[in-house]
């Protein structure tokens, strides 16, 4: 028999990696939607190359920083409460060391283990290491990999901005008969692709993940270009 290398990820790395690709594709399909959005409804007022690249630019950059602030105030709370979390651990381990080792052997017991295996291993997790024993099976923290906000900012800034690039080249790069369907046509399948590949990480149905994708995305366009068409038409 020949051997093979084991490539399955595991836990919390796993977890973590489809995490962080959830949150690019989402983060590119609200790229995609709310800068098409914009510039369609915009090209339903005017068809000025100009004003049409003003208005995805600003909204590129509006987008892009509005979701990295957000997620760097969210990431940065969620990283405040791990290490609280690690601060008060640390403090019972200090003060009660035989209560934690009992939780903790509790908490092994939970998982599967027998009393004897699970007490025997809660001795040997802590005594290499008890915050880390207690950080990772009581409350699911890494205390070397917190949640980092700078790299969460980032990377919701790249996936807008990868996102909202599509709809506003389409718009300002084809001559001005064709924007429109080229613009349509290239937002759908962009949506389509997202809506199926954020399927695909989370182990759904692709089917209707695509169809909500595409049809929240024409709706928008729609709403946009008929409002952008009607102030257009009125002067405003």
């Amino acid at each position: 028999m020949t051997d093979t290398p084991h490539d399955e990820a595991h836990g919390g790395a796993l977890g973590a990696r489809l995490n962080w690709l959830r949150a690019a594709v989402l983060g590119a399909n609200d790229g995609v939607v709310s800068t098409a959005g914009l510039v369609v409804g915009v090209a339903g007022a005017t068809d000025s190359r100009a004003t049409l690249l003003t208005a995805g630019l600003t909204g590129l950059l509006a987008g892009s920083m509005s979701m990295a602030a957000g997620e760097y105030v969210s990431v940065s709370t969620q990283r405040d409460s791990e290490k609280a979390a690690l601060a008060v651990e640390r403090r019972e381990l200090r003060e009660e060391p035989e209560e934690e080792l009992e939780e903790l052997t509790g908490l092994l017991v939970a998982r599967g283990l027998s009393q004897d295996v699970a007490r025997e291993a809660a001795e040997q997790l802590t005594e290499r290491d008890a915050l880390r024993a207690h950080a990772r099976v009581e409350l699911g923290i890494d205390p070397d990999d917190l949640a980092n906000p700078w790299h969460a900012a980032g990377a919701s800034f790249l996936a807008f901005t990868a996102g909202a690039l599509l709809p506003l080249l389409a718009i300002v790069l084809p001559p001005s008969w064709l924007r429109l369907p080229v613009t349509v046509l290239s937002v759908l399948a962009a949506l389509a692709l997202t809506g199926w590949w954020s399927a695909r990480l989370g182990a759904a149905s692709a089917g209707p993940a695509v169809l909500r994708n595409v049809g929240g995305g024409a709706l928008a366009m729609a709403v946009t270009y008929g409002a952008g068409s009607l102030l257009g038409a009125v002067g405003v």
